[in-house]
C-alpha cells in the first residue's frame, strides 16, 4: 500500500503528466459553446444574458494583455429605443371603396419594429418595383409616381445590369430617407420565394422580439414615425388582385432580375399598431493591441463579429432560447482567437488593431452604427474593417466569399493572403440578397472606412452550396442553429488563421487602405 501511495505521489507531481493545453481547435469550439451555451440565454441586445456575454469577452480580452479601448473600460455602452408589436391588439386591413378585406398579423403581414410605427395609417397602396433610389445611375423606384401620403409597396431584389454593390446600397437608409422624401407615409416589402433565407413562418416565430432603433434622433433611419410591414409572398397575391397585374408576374420579373414597372394597386390600407416603446443600454465590447510602429500606430485596424442574437424562445415551443452558434457565436469565437494569437506573437503588427465585438447587430446594426459614428478613438484614425458575421464552417475551406473585394486596396490583402494559404477568392454566389449591406462593415463603410466581410467559399450548384441553402433553411435564425450541429472545427481553425494573415496585411502595409476609383462607395470618403 505504501509503494502505491508513493507511486501516485510521484506521477501527481512528474510535469510531463500535466494536462495538455488545449489546442486551437479546442480553444475556437470552447468559446462557441460558451457563447451559445445557458448561461447568456441567447445574448438578446440589452439582456442580462448579453451583459454576461460582454463581460465574458472583456475577460478573455483581459488575460491576453490587451489594452481595455471602449469608453467604460472594454466596454462602450449605448443606448437604444426598444418597440415591441402586440399583434394580437393590432389590425390591419385592405380597403377598396367600401369593401373591407382583413388581412391577419402574423400569416399576412409582419408589421415592422425597427423604425418608430405610426399608431394608426389609412393610406393607398403603391407598388414601386425594386424600390431602387440610385439617381446617380439614373434610376429612382420612389420619383416615378406620386407617392405623397401613400404606402409604397417594393419586391427585393433589382436588373440583372446593375451591380450587387449598388443594389445593397439602396436598402436600409437610403430607402427610408428616398421615402421621406417622396413624402411616403409607409413603407412594404416583399421578397420572392426563390430568395428567401428563412420559411414565414420562422419570419413570424420571430416577430415576437422585440424591433430597436437609436435613441438618440440624429442616428435614425427615418425622421418621423413611418408604417413599415413585411408581407407573406404566399399571399401577395391579396395586395394586387384590383391592380390589372399579378403577383405572379412580378416574380417572374423579379427571378429573372428583369427590369419592372410600377403601378397603382388601386387599394388602400388601414392600420391600427399596438406597440409600446421603452429604453435599454447593451455594449459594444473593444480591447487594442497596440501597433509597433512609431507613426503607423496611431491607426487602427477594426476586427469585428456581433455579439448579440435573438434572445429566450417566446413562442413557448421548443428549446427556451436560441442559441445562436454560428449566428454568431461562431465568429465572435473567431475574433477572440484571432486576438489571442496576436497578441501572443513576438513581432507585433505596425499599426494598432482593435477587436470589436458589437451588440444590436440582429436589430439593424446597430451597435456597429454608433462605433463607426462615435468611436472610443479618433474618428479619422480608423482605416479599416474586417467582420465576420454567419462565415459558416461547414465544409472544407478551400475558398473564401470576400465581400467588397473589388471596392478597394483591402482586397488586394485580402486576395493576397489568400494565396498565400491555397485559397481561392470567389465572388458572392447571391448578390440580391444584399449581403453586403447586411452586417456590420456596412456601418464603417458609410463613414468612408474601407471594408470588407469574409465567409466560407462556394459556388452555386455544388455540394456547398446545397449544405449552405439546407443551413438557411432549417437553422438560420432558428432554434436549431444550436450546438449539436455539424461544425467543421478544424477548418474554422484555417479560416482564423487566414483572418489573422489578412489583419495583417493591412496592418502592415505601407499605406493606409483606401477606395478604388472605379468602387461606388469611394463617395463616402470624398
Amino acid at each position: 500500500m505504501r509503494l502505491v501511495l508513493v507511486l501516485c505521489a510521484a506521477l501527481a507531481a512528474t510535469p510531463a503528466l500535466a494536462a495538455a493545453p488545449p489546442t486551437d481547435e479546442a480553444r475556437w469550439w470552447g468559446h462557441v459553446e460558451t457563447l451559445a451555451g445557458p448561461e447568456f440565454e441567447g445574448r438578446l441586445t440589452g439582456s442580462q444574458g448579453h451583459a454576461r456575454a460582454a463581460a465574458y469577452a472583456a475577460g478573455q480580452f483581459k488575460a491576453y494583455g490587451l489594452q481595455p479601448a471602449g469608453t467604460d473600460l472594454y466596454l462602450q455602452p449605448v443606448t437604444f429605443a426598444v418597440q415591441k408589436i402586440d399583434a394580437a391588439r393590432s389590425s390591419v386591413v385592405l380597403t377598396a371603396g367600401s369593401q373591407i378585406a382583413p388581412l391577419q398579423v402574423g400569416p399576412d403581414i409582419i408589421l415592422g419594429s425597427r423604425v418608430p410605427q405610426r399608431p394608426k395609417v389609412e393610406a393607398p397602396l403603391v407598388f414601386i418595383g425594386y424600390g431602387l433610389h440610385l439617381p446617380e445611375i439614373g434610376v429612382d423606384d420612389f420619383a416615378k409616381q406620386d407617392l405623397k401620403g401613400k404606402i409604397a409597396v417594393y419586391i427585393n431584389g433589382g436588373p440583372g445590369d446593375i451591380s450587387a454593390a449598388l443594389k445593397s446600397h439602396s436598402r436600409g437608409a437610403q430607402t427610408w430617407r428616398a421615402a421621406e422624401a417622396a413624402g411616403a407615409v409607409g413603407l412594404i416589402s416583399l421578397t420572392s420565394p426563390k430568395t428567401a433565407e428563412a420559411p414565414w413562418t420562422r419570419n413570424i416565430e420571430n416577430s415576437v422580439q422585440p424591433g430597436m432603433y437609436p435613441a438618440d434622433p440624429s442616428l435614425q433611419d427615418a425622421a418621423a414615425p413611418k408604417f413599415s410591414a413585411s408581407f407573406n409572398p404566399a399571399t401577395a397575391e391579396k395586395l394586387f388582385a384590383r391592380s390589372g397585374h399579378s403577383f405572379a408576374e412580378v416574380l417572374a420579373l423579379a427571378d429573372a432580375a428583369k427590369p419592372m414597372d410600377g403601378f397603382d394597386l388601386k387599394v388602400g390600407l388601414k392600420a391600427d399598431v399596438a406597440a409600446t416603446v421603452s429604453a435599454v443600454t447593451s455594449q459594444n465590447v473593444v480591447a487594442k493591441l497596440p501597433g509597433s510602429d512609431p507613426t503607423l500606430a496611431a491607426e487602427h485596424v477594426v476586427i469585428t463579429a456581433h455579439l448579440d442574437h435573438l434572445g429566450l424562445n417566446e413562442t413557448g415551443k421548443g428549446a427556451p432560447y436560441y442559441p445562436g452558434a454560428m449566428d454568431n457565436a461562431s465568429g465572435v469565437a473567431s475574433v477572440l482567437e484571432v486576438a489571442r494569437q496576436m497578441a501572443a506573437a513576438e513581432i507585433k503588427p505596425k499599426r494598432s488593431v482593435l477587436f470589436v465585438l458589437v451588440t444590436a447587430e440582429e436589430k439593424g446594426l446597430l451597435g456597429s452604427k454608433y462605433f463607426a459614428e462615435r468611436p472610443s478613438v479618433p474618428r479619422g484614425s480608423v482605416v479599416a474593417s474586417l467582420n465576420m458575421d454567419m462565415a459558416l464552417p461547414l465544409w472544407p475551406l478551400t475558398s473564401v466569399i470576400v465581400l467588397g473585394a473589388d471596392d478597394s486596396t483591402l482586397g488586394d490583402a485580402a486576395r493576397a493572403a489568400a494565396r498565400d494559404q491555397g485559397l481561392e477568392v470567389v465572388a458572392d454566389p447571391y448578390p440580391d440578397r444584399n449581403s453586403f449591406i447586411r452586417s456590420d462593415q456596412y456601418s464603417f463603410i458609410r463613414v468612408g472606412v474601407p471594408a470588407l466581410a469574409f465567409k466560407f467559399g462556394f459556388k452555386p450548384g455544388t455540394p456547398q452550396a446545397e449544405i449552405e441553402k439546407a443551413w438557411r433553411s432549417s437553422r438560420y435564425h432558428g432554434l436549431a442553429d444550436d450546438l449539436s450541429q455539424p461544425v467543421e472545427r478544424a477548418e474554422a481553425v484555417k479560416f482564423n488563421a487566414y483572418m489573422a494573415a489578412v489583419v495583417l496585411q493591412a496592418a502592415n502595409a505601407p499605406k493606409r487602405p483606401a477606395w478604388k476609383d472605379t468602387s461606388f462607395f469611394k463617395r463616402f470618403a470624398d
